[in-house]
């Protein structure tokens, strides 16, 4: 056990295993920078960074009152604020992996947008329950954003992805890397399978394509059904714009 009161047992530790003041000495230390000159009596300069403040009320909504759906929303609004500030650090510094706190296990990988529905959305790396509560989560065994290959993203039906319900075919879908190329898909097809049916995966009838994959039918009550929803976008090897 750590002087601050956490045990250390060699796995990361969930957040909601800890306390707020341990959450939030967390994440004001991952954002607070000092100028020390080193000698005794020297001037120091401490700076908190906004995003650093972010993180600590987002960490405290994290603990507090997450039955009520003011805090829950609060909450889903700060990590929208941090997960656009990581994707702008990546974009800027051509890095893959800024999380856009400091005990998330997903960062963004990828910007999904689709003006016709109002859609802007960042898409995460993974699709695990803690991903998926925040954004579209980027299957990692499919192609990456934009590249040569069938790139899978996954969504809740009754959040990120319940715009899939209203869209057509020819409708058009970009996607931005990190490295900022944008790339244009059209989609061809929706169909609706098992979920243990991965057919739709084959890309041999074009070189670049956009999966988008939620859960079925759109307003059932129920979670966890054997349905799917498929979206299928195609793209030119040409229509990427850098």
């Amino acid at each position: 056990m750590s002087q601050h009161g956490e045990v250390k047992t060699g796995r990361k530790i969930s957040p909601f295993a800890l306390s707020p003041s341990t959450l939030l000495r967390r994440a004001l230390s991952k954002g607070i920078k000092s100028d020390n000159h080193g000698s005794t009596g020297s001037p120091r300069t401490v700076k908190i960074t906004r995003r650093s403040i972010v993180i600590a009320a987002f960490a405290l909504l994290a603990m507090w009152n997450v039955g009520q759906g003011s805090y829950i929303l609060a909450k889903a609004e700060l990590a929208q604020w941090l997960i656009a500030s990581a994707w702008a650090e990546s974009t800027t510094n051509e890095r893959a992996q800024i999380k856009p706190w400091p005990w998330a296990d997903t960062w963004p990988v990828a910007r999904l947008e689709m003006p016709r529905h109002d859609i802007d959305q960042y898409v995460l790396a993974g699709t695990s329950g803690a991903s998926l509560a925040f954004g579209p989560g980027h299957i990692f065994a499919s192609a990456a954003p934009t590249q040569q290959g069938n790139t899978v993203i996954a969504a809740h039906r009754d959040t990120h992805f319940s715009f899939l319900e209203q869209v057509k075919v020819g409708e058009k879908i970009s996607v931005t890397n990190i490295e900022g190329e944008a790339r244009e898909y059209v989609i061809q097809d929706m169909r609706v399978v098992d979920k243990e049916d991965v057919a739709w995966i084959n890309t041999n009838n074009n070189p670049y394509q956009l999966t988008l994959v939620t859960c079925y039918p759109f307003n059932a009550i129920t979670t966890g059904g054997r349905l799917r929803y498929v979206v299928r976008a195609v793209s030119k090897p040409d229509d990427i714009v850098v």
